[in-house]
This record gives structure tokens, C-alpha cells and sequence, in this order.
């Protein structure tokens, strides 16, 4: 039996089983108490986003309509110049000058590039005074041939030196020949060092400048004539049956957004490539029509050789999500994610055709932006800067946040 002081008190006893029930009631609420705050937490920018408004623009909204949908075979090329000129140097020599830039016009006739002819002009006044002295011996030999036939008729002069006569004659003419041959070409070969215009047009490519040493065939420069340019496009093997000259070309080209050109097929080949399995199309532009004044420019279109009436749309009005599209519709006073159905796209019109999931007349946001949220409530201005405390849809992040 224990004595009274080595007795524990009941305080002491107490003291270790209130501690241990401290530290289950803590690990029981723990969990619970994290649980509970993850939801609250993550809603809180959810309900932030949907409480925000956004605030629409007449010019953010496109009323869906139908369109006229061209369903003739795509046509891809260049717009390339029917006159063009590779000018390339037929003498070797030095550049002396180089008259054209780039972009300057030109009339036919006018000088572009001038070569060092000192060689040349040498070769040229040699071959002159060869065929001077050529003509002096012909002179020379036609007054003695006359000379001896007038004695041989008279017979103070044998046959045989009026053959002999008649002989250095022949040699002196030819000579001659020879010599007036070695002239032109000196004279032809001086023209070369003088690079001129074949026609009117513009400089389009300068490959060389003054003090460069060019050899017979070297690039000099390019001149394109900027009236007759023309669509030279590709079109698919499978759709050949389609294209016939005569149709009409509704095309795009880049760089030139202000408005569509129109143009008419003009030939088609009777091959096709046999790498890419496409077929050469000439496209003349219709004339008044207006034509791109600048060579190389990519363009896309398509052969009016089909067309219908369908529901299209630019492809900033689509937001895609995998291999999923929709659209954001005005509703009431919100949005609504709409899934739609794509069908072909023009290649005229940069639109695509929307099969199914719209109607005619519905309204919809031109350019949505990556976070709106289905049922977020839309408010409609005319003037965009008169409503700062609202969201915009193009400043639309910021409802996410």
C-alpha cells in the first residue's frame, strides 16, 4: 500500500487524458475544415466571373445570315506579269553604271545599264581600218582588171593576166567582206555594253551595281510590265472536269484586303505536275476590274462553277475546343456556348459554312474571347467608352480573374 506522499493527486491524472482528447478532436477537424474550404476557394472566382458584365459593342455583334457559298474547285497561285524580261549581260566586261532602281518605271528604249566598252571600241577601230584598206585594194584591183580587159581586147594583153587581175579582185572583194563583217560585229558588240528597256515597264529585280565584273549571261536586272498581270493558279487533278475557259474566277490576294478581284479562265493545261498531281489555270482579270500593280503576290480563290445558299461565318467567330466547335450566342440579356456544325470553307470569302446548331437572324459575338463563360450577363452600348466599370469582350480575361 502506498503512503500518502508517493500518492499521485487526481489533477495529475486528469492532466495526460485531456491533452490526448485535445489532440484527437484537432485531427478530427482538420480534414472536415480543408474540405470546406477548397469549394468556397475555387467558386469564389466562378461566381466573380458570372457576376461580371460584359459590356457589347454594335460593332462586337454579327446578325447570322445566308450567303451566297461558291462550290467550285480552290484555286491557289500567284499574280504574276504576262510581259517580263530577264535583261542579262551578252559581253563580258565591267559595270560602269546602273541608271534603275528597283520600283522605277521605264520607257522601251531607255538606258538601264552601261558596261566598260574600252575593249570593244579598240577591236571596233581595228576593224574599221581593216575594212578601209580592204576597200582600197578592191578599188585598186577593179581599175586593173578594167585596165587589162580594155588591152586584151585590143589584144595588147594576154588572157592569162586578165585571169590573174580578175583573181586579185575576187581576193580583194572578199577581204573586203570579211573586214565589213568584223566591223558590224565590233558595232553590235558595243551596242551590248549598253543594257536598254524591251518595253514600258517597271524595274522589278536590280542584281548588280557599278563596279561589278559580269560574264557573258550574268542576271543584270528584271523589267516587268505592271498592266499585264494575271492569276496563275494550280487546281486539283480530282477536280479537273470542272474547270472549262470561260469561267468565272473569284479570288483573293494577299496583301490586298480592300476588296475581291474577278477574273475569267483563260487556259487550262493539258498536264498535270506529276510531283504535286495539280493542274496549271491562267486567270486573265476582268478588265476595269482593277489589277495588283505588284508581281509574286500569293492569292486564293475559287472556279464559279457551282454556288448555293448557306449560313456562313468568319473563322474569329468560331471557338474551337479539340475537334469541337461553337459559337457564343446573344441571349436575352447573357451568352450562350452554342455548338455548331462545320461544313466546307469559301476560300473566296475566308468564311466557313455552317451545317448545323444556327439559324437565320441569330446574333452572335463577332470576336469572343478565350474565357467567357456560358450564362455571363451582356449588357448592350452604343458608345464603348461611355461604360469603364463594365468588361468589354475584348478585354474579357479580366472576368476570369
Amino acid at each position: 500500500m502506498l503512503s500518502s506522499r508517493h500518492r499521485p493527486s487526481a489533477t495529475a491524472l486528469l492532466a495526460p487524458l485531456l491533452l490526448l482528447a485535445l489532440v484527437a478532436g484537432c485531427g478530427r477537424k482538420g480534414p472536415e475544415g480543408s474540405a470546406a474550404s477548397a469549394p468556397a476557394a475555387a467558386s469564389a472566382p466562378a461566381s466573380a466571373a458570372a457576376q461580371a458584365v460584359l459590356l457589347v459593342a454594335p460593332e462586337d455583334v454579327r446578325t447570322v445570315g445566308l450567303s451566297a457559298h461558291a462550290s467550285g474547285p480552290v484555286i491557289t497561285g500567284s499574280v504574276q506579269p504576262e510581259r517580263k524580261a530577264d535583261l542579262r549581260a551578252e559581253v563580258g566586261a565591267m559595270v560602269l553604271q546602273v541608271l534603275k532602281e528597283n520600283g522605277e518605271p521605264v520607257r522601251r528604249g531607255d538606258l538601264l545599264v552601261r558596261l566598260d566598252d574600252t575593249a570593244i571600241r579598240d577591236s571596233l577601230a581595228s576593224a574599221e581600218e581593216s575594212a578601209r584598206a580592204a576597200r582600197q585594194s578592191l578599188d585598186q584591183a577593179e581599175r586593173q582588171y578594167q585596165r587589162l580587159k580594155t588591152l586584151q581586147a585590143q589584144g595588147m594583153s594576154s588572157m592569162q593576166a586578165l585571169e590573174d587581175a580578175e583573181m586579185r579582185r575576187n581576193n580583194a572583194q572578199s577581204d573586203l567582206v570579211a573586214a565589213s563583217a568584223r566591223r558590224a560585229s565590233a558595232l553590235q558588240q558595243r551596242a551590248r555594253t549598253e543594257v536598254r528597256a524591251p518595253f514600258d515597264g517597271v524595274v522589278s529585280d536590280r542584281k548588280i551595281s557599278a563596279g561589278d565584273t559580269v560574264q557573258v549571261g550574268r542576271e543584270l536586272l528584271k523589267v516587268i510590265d505592271p498592266a499585264s498581270m494575271r492569276f496563275e493558279g494550280l487546281v486539283s487533278a480530282d477536280r479537273m472536269r470542272e474547270v472549262a475557259p470561260g469561267q468565272a474566277v473569284q479570288f483573293r490576294v494577299n496583301g490586298i484586303t480592300t476588296a475581291d478581284f474577278v477574273g475569267k479562265v483563260r487556259r487550262v493545261d493539258a498536264s498535270a505536275d506529276a510531283a504535286t498531281r495539280q493542274l496549271a489555270v491562267l486567270v486573265d482579270f476582268t478588265p476595269g476590274a482593277g489589277v495588283p500593280k505588284v508581281a509574286g503576290l500569293y492569292a486564293e480563290g475559287q472556279i464559279a462553277s457551282g454556288g448555293s445558299q448557306a449560313l456562313m461565318l468568319p473563322e474569329a467567330a468560331i471557338a474551337r475546343e479539340g475537334d469541337k466547335a461553337f459559337v457564343w450566342r446573344l441571349v436575352g440579356g447573357s451568352v450562350a456556348k452554342t455548338p455548331v456544325q462545320l461544313g466546307d470553307r469559301d476560300a473566296r470569302r475566308g468564311e466557313v459554312v455552317i451545317a448545323s446548331g444556327l439559324a437565320a437572324g441569330t446574333e452572335i459575338l463577332r470576336n469572343p474571347a478565350a474565357t467567357l463563360i456560358d450564362g455571363q450577363k451582356v449588357e448592350r452600348t452604343k458608345l464603348a467608352a461611355a461604360a469603364a466599370p463594365a468588361v468589354p469582350v475584348a478585354t474579357a480575361a479580366s472576368a476570369g480573374r
